[in-house]
């Protein structure tokens, strides 16, 4: 006979591929240098773009999100709503370089994209020395 109490018995590793591990989880982070920009690309699928929240106190650069899904089972027998709960929080130290008021932000595909721009004094200079 199934029963609501059922799943309280499946092994450990059901419990992970049922989203708890999801809870626990911090997105993955890339950061990258280009001659104009610093990228921070932040792997996070299933969001939405309002789901995030940027902020930028002094040189702190903080990232954070959070999503509430509800599951809800129904059967003859039995009602089954389940919360699911997550969120995570990075912050970063920006170089003096950035300018801070030039910062975009897009959510695209599962990726949330960080433009932070480079001070014309931080970009790479690169020229040809002649040898005398």
């Amino acid at each position: 006979m199934p029963s609501f109490f059922n799943d309280f018995f499946k092994p450990s590793n059901d419990w992970l591929d049922n989203g708890f591990e999801k809870t626990l989880s911090v997105p993955a982070v890339n950061i990258s240098e280009k001659d104009e920009t610093y990228n921070v690309s932040v792997a996070a699928p299933g969001m939405k773009k309002d789901d995030f929240k940027i902020d930028l106190d002094g040189d702190v650069l903080t990232i954070s999100g959070e999503q509430e899904k509800t599951n809800e089972n129904q059967d003859e027998r039995y009602n089954r709503r389940e919360y699911n709960y997550s969120s995570f929080c990075r912050s970063f130290t920006l170089p003096e370089e950035v300018k801070r008021d030039e910062i975009e932000a897009r959510y695209e595909d599962g990726v949330l994209n960080i433009v932070l721009p480079k001070n014309e004094s931080a970009k790479k200079i690169t020229k040809s020395i002649s040898v005398k």
